[in-house]
């Protein structure tokens, strides 16, 4: 009169296989997203010296062993260097610095030196005085 329901081996392994190919991708799909990094480098506060500025962005490629004469720029702001390592000289302090690092220029007379085995490139970003 009662019926028995029976399920073959077979019938459950293959369940219990795509029930776990289920959620191991979704698990693998959650993994697969990528995620924004964002971390502060530097940062300075500032007092313009007008209300309008000249802001630029500037790549420098330094050759091998070159150094810079002492010189300024028209503005301070960060600098980041893309490649190499340098020696910048600037208010009677000398600091190296290597791919990855950020630094804050003050604007005041300054040298820099590759002293890596390669060229070197840092970008410059310089806040100065429209004129």
């Amino acid at each position: 009169m009662f019926k028995t329901l029976t399920i073959k081996p077979a019938k459950i392994i293959l369940a219990t296989l795509a029930t776990l190919l289920l959620i191991n991708a979704q698990v693998v799909s959650a993994q697969d997203k990528p995620t924004l990094n964002r971390a502060v480098l530097l940062e300075n506060k500032v007092e313009l010296p007008s209300n309008n500025i000249n802001a630029k962005i500037i790549r420098v490629t330094f050759p091998i062993a070159f150094k810079t004469s002492w010189h300024t720029h028209e503005g301070p702001g960060p600098r980041y260097v893309v490649k190499g390592k340098l020696n910048v000289v600037e208010g009677g302090k000398t600091n190296t610095y290597s791919v990855g690092d950020a630094f804050w220029e003050s604007g005041d007379l300054m040298s820099v030196e590759n002293i890596g085995e390669d060229s070197a490139e840092l970008i410059i970003f310089e806040l100065a005085p429209d004129k």
